[in-house]
């Protein structure tokens, strides 16, 4: 039973003092500054999610046709994710369809997540997705398919999602903060729009996608309907012709 005891005690003090990431983020002054501006909001979000003092996990989706992103939280080992909040998309890029080129400015459409941060980013601060992803490698331009591609402050955009500088610095030490309680995968989904009975057959009829396109859309439906029912994620598997296969 000591033994036991001295376990638990262990992992507490492990949990209370963190990883030390969001001590070596708090050393960038953007970083400091935006987590004495915003660390009562942070607190106040999870504690309503009762997240104040437990690990927990993160999910984003964006919708590039309605300009939101929304943000989904739940506490380590639970089955169901909760909203916790929408950030604004403030400027928008490209047309309905993924990114298949470098300079083409697109905003991708897909499954990805956050990759890398950046505290001294030329707008603000911003969160990297790791665009190309598998199937971006198979279905993109071979030489050049583009790549960094952020979450990031400010109002201005050549593909990626822009959020202002305020959002950006709330969701950015909401990320900091998952990392730093022990959960490193962050994922983001991005869908065209919202994949709702009506709103997808106007998709297909009025974009008029080549067949990829229909196996992406058709996969990013099936993930939105899951989530939404279930609200938890699906499985995704990139197959090797970069199609995907969506499973519970």
């Amino acid at each position: 039973m000591r033994f036991l005891a001295l376990i638990y005690f262990l992992c507490s003090m492990s949990f209370q003092n963190g990883t030390g990431f969001k001590k070596q983020q708090l050393r960038y002054e953007r970083v400091s500054s935006a987590h004495d501006r915003c660390s009562d909001v942070i607190d106040n979000l999870l504690e309503k999610q009762g997240l104040a003092n437990e690990p927990f996990e993160l999910y984003l989706r964006a919708f590039k046709e309605e300009g939101e992103l929304e943000v989904w939280t739940r506490k380590k080992g639970d089955a169901e994710f909760r909203l916790l909040k929408n950030f604004v998309i403030c400027a928008k890029s490209g047309n309905l369809g993924p990114k298949r080129k470098q300079g083409d400015k697109q905003v991708p459409e897909g499954f990805y997540h956050i990759d890398r941060f950046n505290p001294m980013s030329q707008y603000h601060l911003s969160l990297g997705v790791n665009y190309p992803n598998r199937s971006d490698l198979r279905r993109s331009d071979s030489k050049q398919p583009g790549g960094d591609i952020f979450i990031h402050g400010k109002c201005v955009t050549i593909g990626c999602l822009p959020i202002t500088d305020t959002q950006i610095e709330e969701l950015y030490l909401l990320c900091v903060e998952v990392k730093d309680r022990g959960v490193d995968h962050i994922p983001i989904t991005f869908f065209p729009q919202r994949m709702d009975p009506k709103n997808y057959p106007n998709l297909l009829s009025n974009e008029e996608p080549t067949e990829e396109v229909k196996e992406l859309w058709s996969a990013l439906k099936s993930a939105y309907d899951y989530f939404n029912t279930e609200k938890k994620l699906p499985t995704i598997r990139f197959e090797q012709d970069g199609s995907h296969v969506i499973g519970a």
